[in-house]
């Protein structure tokens, strides 16, 4: 029964486009800022320091270098060369009313992860002083050039020191937020020594050279380096990733990567656009694709487009620009700035416009019209992108219906779903017809023997009595609906009992029987597993043929359904049908930086953040496990995502069957002949819906684990004609139950994330505990990758758990894999019948 609010319809998302020039030589003042508006950017970039700073600089650091080379002094008596304040000169940035619309960028050409000791000193030094002021001046948001991670044969030497650079930079302002560009992937051509005047090339030979043989440039390189990046800033909020897109997109696991890590922004250059065949640049089907699958994320990224042509009008600012929405006035500036934009230009500047068509002119913008376009021509939401426009990776803590009442809108949000309902009335129909099908005795008694009225007559009554059907945790009665349609359709006559221990729900239950269902339903306030049954006129209470109920949840038992149902079974008659007949809870490893980043905010107050599993609407996720994959890089085709590997946990079935809950109820009470007790406290009676799984994940890629994703499958009834099933899993909704919205999957967190070289293993030990008063979950990942040759009996084999960089890894003289075992947290005590949690968090041993 989830989710538990209520659903925000929004419209499609905003496009909000900025443009950047590398080489920019005219400051960002307001008439730039104004005619960029005009063109149609929302955004434009700066550089934080000029051209004159950058020269200042490499002479510094020349002479510097000049005089170790001639032997003036040596490197370790001399001390590093340091950099002078900032003067009017050396930046184009100052305090103003417009500055946090720009977007600062900080110098390309320094190196942060240089080898040399040197060159990395003089670039942190710049790249302080540029960030420090741009604080201070007020810009809310810097691009940093991502570290580059080839030095000569060194590969990442330097990534641990931009890091801590980055972590350092956090701290210049308490709201100033950074995006680090990478590119998707490290390009071979790509090489952040070719930037003019970069810091790179300085660095001295005795640093560029190892002992490691020379490296080539792997796919998940960049993504790697940013993982390191923000574990090493501790997942803060104000950092996050910009990318690059390339012409040619990657394969589709290293796009699921980055869609999980929520970019900021989409940097597009020049170089990722084709030529149309009338010369305009477009995009290709994949990388439209790309932005359709960001621009439906909860926060979707800026678009920034890189060097693709100056602002138009700023070279000839007395003549008219044509762009695809129409002329730009050199008015509009000065418009602009008093807050009012003119929709025609002058009767003199109107002169100067030829009569030809204007679209014969000359896009000046074609990039971003073209951006535009797509804005305009988005495909729609599918129902489950609409319902849960403002759901996604939302953390919501699961409900618990048998402890709390729950309030009126939380039902509504339930009765929306498009899917869930009608599948139930087809399985109670289908039930129905069986039930007639097979002659199997009915409970009800004769429409005549009802005794007090003469409605619900049904004219195909065959005199063998009504079929008893009870939907026990009724609501406010949607089910109870579907039962008295699929009771009309089949032409079954039922006798229909609605169970409800919520007493504002029981209100709610009375007046439908009273104004919609024609007094056909009998009510009851009561716990389902206090009811005694139907009440039959001579006291007594009767048996029900089909039990109806709606208690799964997010990982189908997590909200006591078995519980629930077994406390009810002493109603079922002989021959009973539960509807669902059984249900199956599913996990699977996912990488979700971005909830973790939510989990960390909220354990700084709530103790037990850790340790409680969210109902969540899984989006920005990427699987780590997965069945199958393809090449293909469009991101909006279902079928060419891999699949994820999502793995039963455990299975409950209804009605139990006669022994096993014979020595439930003989354990109960702590008798000699129920044993002796339960193994987690208790008599033990509850124990038969303890469950226990272990189950292995292959994962090809490197990734870090966050977390189990957690679905599950239901059965509602299996008949003569067909099954009839509802599921979660991403694997079978689609066949399913497509765009059932009733459940999200659930979230089991990991306190520390595990990081998974590539070709590792996970093992998963999931338990499902119970002391007879409370039920919880424990849950337990270890995480193994080989090393060497499998088939050398000295091969070294090593846990793929998180650790220092400088502890080595364990090695054993034997094929098995070494594992480290992870060490339990302490007990929750809770009050009596609430589901709670008890979680391994992997931690290494001293």
């Amino acid at each position: 029964m989830e989710p538990n609010a209520t659903p925000v319809e929004q419209p499609m998302p905003v496009f909000y486009v900025g443009q950047h020039e590398s080489q920019r030589t005219v400051p960002v003042s307001d008439r730039v800022l104004n005619q960029a508006r005009d063109s149609g950017y929302d955004m434009v970039t700066t550089p934080v320091t000029t051209p004159h700073f950058h020269s200042n600089v490499l002479a510094l650091l020349s002479n510097h270098l000049s005089q170790l080379s001639e032997g003036v002094s040596c490197s370790e008596d001399t001390p590093t060369p340091l950099i002078p304040p900032l003067n009017p000169t050396d930046t184009p940035l100052a305090p103003s009313e417009t500055i946090s619309q720009l977007l600062a960028v900080t110098s390309p050409w320094i190196d942060l992860a240089s080898p040399d000791p040197l060159v990395a000193n003089v670039s942190r030094q710049v790249f302080n002083m540029e960030v420090q002021y741009a604080a201070f001046c007020g810009v809310g948001n810097v691009i940093v050039q991502g570290p580059q991670l080839m030095h000569g044969t060194a590969h990442a030497s330097g990534l641990t020191q931009y890091a801590r650079a980055v972590l350092e930079a956090l701290n210049a302002g308490p709201y100033l937020h950074l995006q680090i560009l990478l590119p998707v992937y490290d390009e071979a051509d790509q090489d952040n020594g070719d930037v003019m005047g970069s810091l790179a090339p300085f660095a001295r030979a005795q640093y560029l050279q190892t002992a490691e043989p020379e490296r080539k440039a792997e796919l998940f390189d960049t993504w790697e380096a940013w993982d390191v990046i923000r574990s090493v800033c501790k997942y803060n909020s104000r950092l996050s990733v910009a990318l690059t897109v390339p012409r040619y997109l990657p394969t589709r696991s290293l796009q699921s990567r980055w869609f999980s890590e929520a970019p900021r922004l989409l940097s597009f250059p020049a170089s990722a656009f084709l030529k149309n065949a009338r010369g305009y640049p477009v995009l290709t089907k994949p990388h439209q694709g790309l932005i359709s699958h960001y621009m439906r994320l909860r926060t979707p990224p800026w678009l920034l487009l890189s060097d693709v042509g100056p602002i138009p009008g700023l070279a000839a600012p007395s003549i008219p620009v044509y762009t695809a929405e129409g002329p730009i006035s050199p008015s509009a500036s000065a418009s602009a700035t008093a807050g009012s934009l003119p929709t025609e230009p002058t009767p003199a500047e109107a002169a100067q416009i030829p009569q030809s068509d204007s679209r014969k002119h000359k896009d000046p913008t074609p990039y971003l019209s073209y951006i535009r376009h797509l804005q305009r021509n988005q495909p729609p939401r599918s129902t489950i992108e609409r319902f849960g426009a403002g759901y996604q990776d939302y953390l919501q803590s699961p409900l618990q219906p048998l402890t709390d009442n729950l309030e009126s809108i939380t039902y509504e949000v339930f009765e929306k779903d498009p899917i869930k309902y009608d599948w139930y009335e087809r399985a109670i129909a289908a039930a129905l017809r069986d039930w007639r099908a097979l002659d199997k005795p009915r409970s009800g008694l004769e429409v005549s023997q009802g005794a007090d009225s003469d409605d619900y007559i049904d004219e195909n009554s065959d005199g063998k009595g009504r079929v008893v059907i009870a939907v026990v945790g009724a609501g406010r009665g949607p089910l109870v609906t579907r039962a008295l349609r699929a009771a009309e359709t089949t032409g079954v006559p039922i006798e229909l009992w609605a169970v409800e221990k919520n007493p504002n729900a029981y209100v709610v239950l009375q007046r439908h029987n009273e104004e919609d269902w024609d007094f056909q339903v009998s009510v009851v306030k009561s716990d389902m597993r206090s009811w005694a049954g139907p009440t039959l006129p001579n006291n007594t209470n009767g048996k029900v043929d089909i039990l109806v109920s709606e208690l799964l949840g997010s990982f189908a038992d997590n909200e006591l359904s078995p519980e629930c149902l077994d406390g009810v079974q002493h109603v079922l008659s002989a021959d009973a049908i539960s509807i669902p007949a059984s249900y199956t809870a599913h996990l699977t490893p996912i990488a979700a930086p971005r909830l973790h980043a939510d989990i960390r905010g909220r354990a700084a107050t709530d103790p037990l953040a850790w340790e409680t599993p969210y109902v969540v609407m899984l989006h920005q996720i990427d699987y780590l496990s997965t069945t199958a994959s393809s090449s293909s890089s469009s991101p909006d085709k279902d079928d060419s995502a891999a699949v994820p590997d999502v793995q039963t946990a455990w299975r409950f079935a209804h009605p139990l069957r006669a022994p096993v809950l014979q020595q439930s109820q003989t354990r109960r009470g702590g008798s000699a002949a129920g044993g002796g007790g339960g193994a987690v406290g208790g008599d033990g009676a509850n124990e038969h819906n303890a469950r226990f799984c272990r189950l292995r994940f292959c994962c090809r890629e490197p990734g870090v684990l966050h977390g189990l994703a957690g679905y599950f499958e239901t059965v509602l009834y299996e008949g003569s004609e067909a099954t009839v099933e509802l599921s979660t899993n991403p694997v079978t909704m689609a066949a399913k139950s497509r765009d059932m919205i009733s459940w999200f999957p659930i979230f089991f967190p990991l306190k520390t994330p595990i990081h998974l070289p590539a070709a590792s293993e996970l093992e998963v030990s999931m338990w499902r505990q119970t002391d007879d008063r409370k039920v919880w979950y424990e849950w337990m990942v270890e995480a193994f990758v080989t090393i060497g040759d499998a088939g050398n009996s000295n091969s070294a084999t090593s846990p793929a758990t998180a650790q220092p960089a400088s502890a080595p890894p364990e090695k054993e003289n034997s094929a098995k894999p070494a594992k480290r075992r992870n060490d339990p947290t302490d007990y929750l005590t809770v009050p009596p019948t609430q589901l709670t949690i008890r979680t391994f968090p992997p931690r290494n041993h001293d």
